[in-house]
């Protein structure tokens, strides 16, 4: 199970943080500073260990000031429309007036939705036992042992 996601540990404190954010602005609208930090370490943490955040996580945070994006508290949202079809969602973070244009197209999927986006598990089949042969190589584990041997007998 652990190899089926990598760095869960670190998924798991981005969500904490993530939620600890939405926590401190419903608890007290005015703390905006704290939230900021909170999501500003999140997005340190996901650069630092090159992981991709949900795009409905990515769509709340501001890139400008790292603030977390939440109509009527810390940012303003307008509905727009271009020409006929197509219709925008304006979110203008109130702390740094950038603003994000979202795109309200009900057809739209994003690519991580799509079927051919997902990785596919290997099974147990003839492909994982040609893999348990190359994992073992008992001639690195018994090499190694002396080495330690060796460098605990002189100290």
């Amino acid at each position: 199970m652990a190899a089926q996601m990598k760095d869960k540990d670190a998924y798991r404190r981005l969500n904490y943080l993530y939620q600890a954010a939405h926590c401190v602005l419903s608890q007290n609208p005015e703390n905006v500073e704290l939230a900021r930090f909170y999501c500003f370490t999140q997005k340190t943490i996901a650069r630092r260990l090159v992981l991709r955040q949900d795009p409905s996580v990515k769509r709340t945070l501001c890139k400008k000031c790292c603030s977390l994006l939440v109509p009527g508290v810390t940012a303003s949202t307008r509905q727009r429309r271009k020409n006929r079809k197509a219709r925008f969602t304006v979110v203008r973070c109130l702390s740094c007036e950038q603003s994000k244009t979202l795109l309200n197209d009900p057809d739209h999927c994003l690519w991580v939705d799509r079927p051919e986006a997902q990785q596919k598990q290997p099974g147990p089949g003839p492909s994982a036992n040609k893999q348990q042969p190359k994992e073992k190589k008992p001639a690195e584990s018994a090499s190694s042992k002396p080495r330690a041997a060796q460098s605990s007998g002189s100290t």
